[in-house]
């Protein structure tokens, strides 16, 4: 589901018509529905009811407090990877026992904080990143628990910058190296390594790698059992995808199917950390369109949301359905696809503002004829989105807005020029 739909050939979010928002507001804006990532988390959670699971999700994929409150609410736990982002989940009242600590590079003072705020879980990608946790709870008096990252060299079809599966890359243990780890760290008294953690990388589109990273990690944990380790939890990461696309990614249900019975007969409690899967359908990218320009045989629709508004098309290549906010009923859009072909389109490269060539959210794109002053909106943008942004041209980071049925709030508000500078006075 997601609650971003044309009515008389108007874009509405939920019950607000988009358009009133831009002119109340002002554009570019991030504008999420609730009712969405909401429903995507009851999914999942129903998805994965018969088996103890505890679901996480992850905060860099969009973290605005006003959202995690909700999530928090409806009973998400949190999967953070910075000291920034623990202090978002305590702003949002999360559950700290279900705060899963991900990353390659947490600093001593993080750690600290996060043992001092008694967070469920570390997920350790190293062996020194294990003594040194090992030690600081020693030197403070503290106990923890940590899932140790077995890379289980596995590849799926996804973009070089997001696979993280593979032995090449600065993520995880090797699986090879992870029973001599286990033998060596164990019995260290204060961390309770009970855990694997597997994470194959980001925009999944199918279940299988997911399942046959579960098959390969099974046998691990049998061989570390049968030594006498309590091995009682796998967390299966996050990456799975979303609808970039309409129709082209596995339900939470389809996954389950998969993964839940292999869990079962393990007798494995399970952890998930969800992030673009619940929130980027959930949100739209509102752009306004300045000026068209023709260079050579492109036409080009130059908007007032740059690069670095959304850098996703730009660092991953990755594809956003873009349409204007406002069409006659004959462009309004069954589905949501790269090659959507309909007569009276034109094809044209989107484009904004910054002083860069690889400023642009779409090249050779079919869309309906867009003028001066016409709203364009971007879809799926609800993860890294905002959370990737920044000031760059001296570019001051756009509102937030959320919508709730009929209504909608301004969860962060538009920065001034003068925010730009107050740091540095």
């Amino acid at each position: 589901m997601d609650s971003f739909n044309y009515k008389n050939g108007k874009l509405f979010a939920e019950g607000v018509a988009v358009e009133t928002i831009a002119n109340e507001v002002g554009t570019p804006v991030y504008i999420y529905s609730k009712a969405t990532f909401l429903d995507h988390l009851k999914k999942i959670q129903t998805a994965y009811a018969e088996i103890d699971t505890t679901i996480c999700y992850s905060i860099k994929a969009c973290g605005n407090i006003n959202i995690l409150k909700h999530l928090a609410q409806a009973g998400s736990g949190f999967d953070i990877v910075s000291g920034g982002e623990l202090f978002r989940a305590k702003q949002a009242g999360a559950d700290m026992s279900k705060i899963v600590y991900a990353g390659v590079g947490k600093t001593d003072k993080e750690i600290l904080e996060a043992l001092d705020a008694g967070i469920g879980t570390f997920n350790i990608e190293s062996e020194p990143e294990l003594e040194n946790l090992i030690k600081l709870c020693k030197a403070y008096g503290k106990k923890t628990k940590a899932a140790l990252r077995v890379n289980p060299d596995i590849k799926y079809d996804s973009h070089r910058h997001i696979t993280t599966g593979v032995k090449e890359t600065k993520f995880g243990i090797d699986i090879e190296r992870m029973m001599k780890i286990y033998d060596q760290y164990a019995d260290n008294g204060v961390v309770e390594m009970s855990a694997i953690h597997v994470h194959l990388g980001s925009g999944g589109k199918t279940i299988e790698p997911y399942v046959n990273y579960v098959k390969k990690v099974l046998p691990l944990v049998e061989g570390l059992r049968s030594k006498g380790h309590t091995i009682d939890t796998l967390d299966l990461g996050g990456g799975y995808g979303a609808d970039y696309e309409s129709d082209t990614v596995p339900s939470a249900a389809d996954y389950a199917l998969g993964i839940v019975p292999l869990l079962k007969e393990a007798n494995l409690k399970l952890i998930l950390e969800p992030g673009k899967s619940i929130i980027a359908n959930a949100g739209i990218m509102l752009t306004r369109t300045l000026f068209k320009k023709t260079g050579g045989e492109k036409t080009f629709v130059i908007v007032d949301a740059g690069m670095n508004n959304l850098i996703r098309p730009c660092l991953y290549e990755a594809f956003h359905f873009i349409w204007p906010a406002q069409v006659d009923e004959k462009f309004v859009p069954e589905k949501r696809i790269k090659k959507l072909q309909m007569p009276g389109t034109e094809v044209v490269d989107v484009v904004g503002p910054i002083c860069e060539g690889t400023d642009y959210f779409a090249k050779n794109r079919a869309m309906p004829p867009v003028q001066r002053g016409d709203l364009v909106a971007v879809f799926a943008a609800g993860a890294y989105g905002y959370t990737m942004a920044s000031n760059y041209n001296a570019r001051p980071m756009c509102p937030e807005v959320l919508v709730d049925g009929d209504q909608y709030t301004v969860i962060r508000k538009p920065q001034t020029y003068e925010d730009l500078i107050v740091l540095e006075m």
